[in-house]
């Protein structure tokens, strides 16, 4: 397909071309590991750092995971001294379903725990290859009801849970939704998707324009489907669950509300605007924005663009409406 791809915002684009540049040929499966190494490059800054000296107490515990599977790890980030249950944020990391780690969303958690007054929960779940689906969207699934099941005692109102995640994160999101919605809970209030990995087939117009420049290219996404899915990726006759690759499910129907976000400059954008249309085709509720000019993660990497300022304060402005927080205008006089 032959596709003129849409510019990057200038700026941005400046943040592009200081990154470190794979120019290497289209991945094999070996790759994953050599991927994984150059994701850890990019230094994250550890728990601690991140709170410093904010209210917010940090705890990591051991929880269930799915029958017969080990158990998992999570960390739980909430404010430090609460008055009444409160809203819960489950998060759900990045990376493609092949790398990452819970703790690079702490930046990210500690802001909302901070400003928004809620609890956040972030989990660490098992990644392909070595992990294929069904194990990392179900390692979600567990770490989401150990979350409801214990909400009391987090301090968590369960009735105000969103889920919530960026890239794999956000596609695990969607099909934690689509379980929680067929597996009758728990109940959530919203879901919160940052540029989500929805579609193996990787056949929109977008999936094609940024094959050669961006934090996430066409043939590493290729390879990360693979990896999760096996031959069935991209295969549209065969069985692949709606769970792992949430373009996939047949019925979108009856679903929490939902935030989908993306880049103009991204090869997510036209399988994110899709889904989005999708749920308002069942007369379900998505707010959808695409940000012009805006590269896969540009929030991550370019924190301090007037794009991400606006993004941010499109998801907080979310956030508050689904959740019933109140506003700084509301509490004045």
């Amino acid at each position: 397909m032959r596709v003129t791809p849409v510019p990057f915002d200038p700026a941005l684009g400046a943040v592009l071309d200081s990154m470190p540049r794979d120019e290497s040929a289209e991945p094999a499966p070996q790759s994953v590991t050599a991927l994984r190494d150059s994701a850890a490059l990019f230094a994250t800054p550890s728990v601690a750092e991140v709170v410093g000296d904010r209210e917010i107490d940090v705890e990591d515990l051991t929880v269930p995971g799915p029958a017969g599977a080990p158990d998992l790890e999570v960390t739980v980030l909430r404010p430090r001294h609460p008055t009444a249950p409160v809203p819960g944020l489950y998060n759900i990391h990045g990376g493609g379903m092949i790398s990452g780690h819970r703790h690079q969303d702490t930046p990210r958690l500690a802001d909302l725990v901070e400003e928004l007054g809620v609890v956040a929960v972030s989990v660490e779940y098992r990644l392909a290859p070595e992990h294929p689906d069904p194990a990392p969207v179900e390692d979600c699934y567990a770490g989401l009801r150990w979350m409801a099941d214990n909400a009391a005692g987090l301090g968590v109102d369960a009735r105000r849970i969103v889920v919530m995640g960026g890239s794999a994160g956000g596609g695990l999101s969607a099909g934690v939704a689509l379980m929680a919605r067929d597996r009758q809970g728990p109940h959530l209030a919203g879901q919160l998707l940052l540029c989500p990995m929805l579609d193996d087939g990787n056949t929109t117009v977008s999936s094609h324009q940024y094959a050669d420049r961006g934090t996430w290219r066409r043939a590493t996404n290729l390879l990360a489907w693979q990896a999760l899915l096996g031959d069935g990726a991209g295969d549209p006759a065969a069985e692949v669950s709606g769970y792992a690759a949430p373009a996939r499910a047949g019925d979108l129907s009856g679903l929490p509300p939902a935030f989908v976000e993306a880049g103009s400059a991204e090869l997510f954008r036209d399988e994110d605007v899709a889904y989005a249309s999708r749920l308002w085709a069942t007369g379900g509720q998505a707010e959808l924005h695409i940000w012009q000019g805006a590269f896969h993660g540009f929030d991550v990497f370019a924190p301090d663009h007037e794009v991400t300022r606006a993004a941010l304060a499109a998801r907080r402005s979310w956030l508050r409406r689904v959740l019933g927080l109140a506003t700084s205008a509301d509490a004045a006089p």
